[in-house]
């Protein structure tokens, strides 16, 4: 059968599809990343050499933010050749071209962290259940995965669902919980993607996310009762592996 997403993955960057606008002479500046600068601080442990991996970490920023904030036991791993590319351009070594279903098989009990950020959609279901329990497995006793999914609860989660043709999933804090306990993980957190105070604009835009969310909680509340939406396009979840 032609493998449509490969190439797809192949021209990640050149398609536009990356989302990418960096100037590679200047390189990569954390200021430009407000949203993993305070994900890293609220929900890492403060020690800094623990073991991370980033699966597929395209380009490298969250790499290159943990760095950046004092973390220096990183791994990354991509699957298309342009996105780790760039980020050899950029300097991050650590990142290599890699399967992660291939990257993980050997590696039980390695890890602290594992971010999977905006890669659960890109599985099929079959694919999802093997990642998540490959992922279980390379987590130390009390290691956590970082994980950034398209919210189906989300008033514009479909614009992220339908926003790549390589997607195969969209999720709810439901859902995910579902899949995360069959895995193996407990202690699960899902997190509103809230605009991030940064500067006036930022400031601005969170407290328009506030006010005009007030009335879409009011009228689920309404009808199913008492409630914690999750209304963002995409979501935040934190799971632990306890056992």
């Amino acid at each position: 059968m032609y493998d449509w997403k490969k190439r797809l993955y192949d021209h990640y960057v050149s398609s536009g599809q990356a989302g990418i606008n960096i100037n590679r002479q200047t390189g990569l500046n954390i200021g430009n990343y407000p949203y993993f600068s305070k994900l890293i601080k609220e929900h890492l442990p403060d020690k800094k050499d623990i073991r991370i991996l980033d699966l597929a970490c395209g380009h490298g920023a969250l790499i290159y933010c943990l760095k950046q904030l004092g973390y220096s036991n990183l791994e990354g791993i991509d699957i298309s050749p342009e996105q780790v590319e760039l980020a050899h351009e950029l300097g991050l070594a650590e990142i290599q071209c890699r399967d992660m279903q291939d990257y993980l098989t050997d590696k039980a009990a390695t890890y602290d962290v594992i971010f999977l950020m905006d890669i659960l959609e890109h599985l099929s279901k079959v694919e999802l259940f093997d990642v998540l329990d490959q992922v279980s497995k390379a987590l130390r006793i009390n290691g956590i995965a970082v994980i950034h999914v398209p919210n189906a609860e989300g008033i514009f989660g479909m614009r992220i669902l339908y926003g790549d043709l390589t997607h195969e999933n969209c999720f709810t804090p439901r859902s995910m919980r579902q899949v995360l306990n069959a895995c193996g993980f407990q202690n699960i957190e899902c997190f509103e993607d809230k605009p991030v105070i940064h500067g006036p604009k930022g400031l601005v835009r969170y407290v328009l996310w506030v006010l005009l969310m007030a009335p879409f909680r009011l009228m689920l509340a309404a009808e199913i009762g008492a409630s914690k939406p999750v209304f963002s396009q995409n979501m935040l979840v934190i799971a632990r592996k306890v056992g």
